[in-house]
């Protein structure tokens, strides 16, 4: 019989951490700078404003999930290298990483509260949150929200409207789920009388190529 290698339990006592805006930031920096490029370099080749890039480098702002995925893609850097202070391991094999619920890190948005699932793993091909939706109409947006790669979404909690620049619209109760393709534009709207809670994966597009030709 293999038993299963024992774990330290997590401590009642230590609840979910908020990332610090301003190392994220320094990070972005340092990743920019280390590539040679401007605000204005990075600007154009990841579609992003600069004052948006210079104020989030500075941690004045909070950036969503699809502008670090761009961000990322311009610096030629792993989504995790921006939001982790350790190196990314390209060799060895995946260890398992388990992650205490009141472990999970937390990075706000206005709109999302995202808590990051198997942080301390570097070099996934995939990011796996939990979040909170707070956005209740599409106003609340300054557009639809586009990234490279797939993106898939279990409703734990509430009510949940999908809505997609194509006009697609889905409405999620708890246990329904989807999957899409994460470049078409797109919102999560909750619904209900609470924020709804949802888990979703996203995967960039060249990961997925990479895992297919596993």
């Amino acid at each position: 019989m293999v038993r299963s290698p024992a774990r330290k339990a997590p401590s009642p006592a230590e609840p979910s951490s908020q990332f610090d805006r301003k190392a994220i930031g320094a990070r972005l920096r340092d990743a920019r700078k280390a590539k040679k490029l401007t605000l204005m370099n990075l600007s154009s080749r990841s579609g992003i404003a600069v004052s948006t890039i210079s104020k989030a480098e500075r941690g004045d702002i909070a950036l969503t999930y699809d502008k670090f995925a761009a961000l990322a893609q311009a610096l030629e850097v792993g989504f995790d290298a921006l939001f982790e202070r350790k190196p990314l391991e390209a060799t060895g094999p995946l260890v398992p990483t388990f992650t205490a619920s009141d472990h999970q890190m937390v990075y706000d948005t206005p709109n999302y509260e995202y808590r990051m699932l198997a942080n301390e793993l570097t070099g996934k091909r995939m990011v796996p949150m939990r979040g909170l939706v707070r956005a209740r109409k599409l106003s609340d947006f300054p557009d639809y929200i586009r990234h490279s790669g797939e993106e898939f979404v279990f409703l734990l909690k509430g009510s949940l409207e999908l809505r997609f620049e194509t006009g697609a619209m889905f409405q999620l109760k708890p246990g329904d789920s989807l999957y899409f393709d994460s470049s078409v534009g797109h919102v999560y709207l909750s619904t209900g009388k609470l924020p709804a809670e949802v888990l979703v994966c996203c995967v960039g597009a060249d990961a997925h190529r990479s895992a297919d030709a596993m």
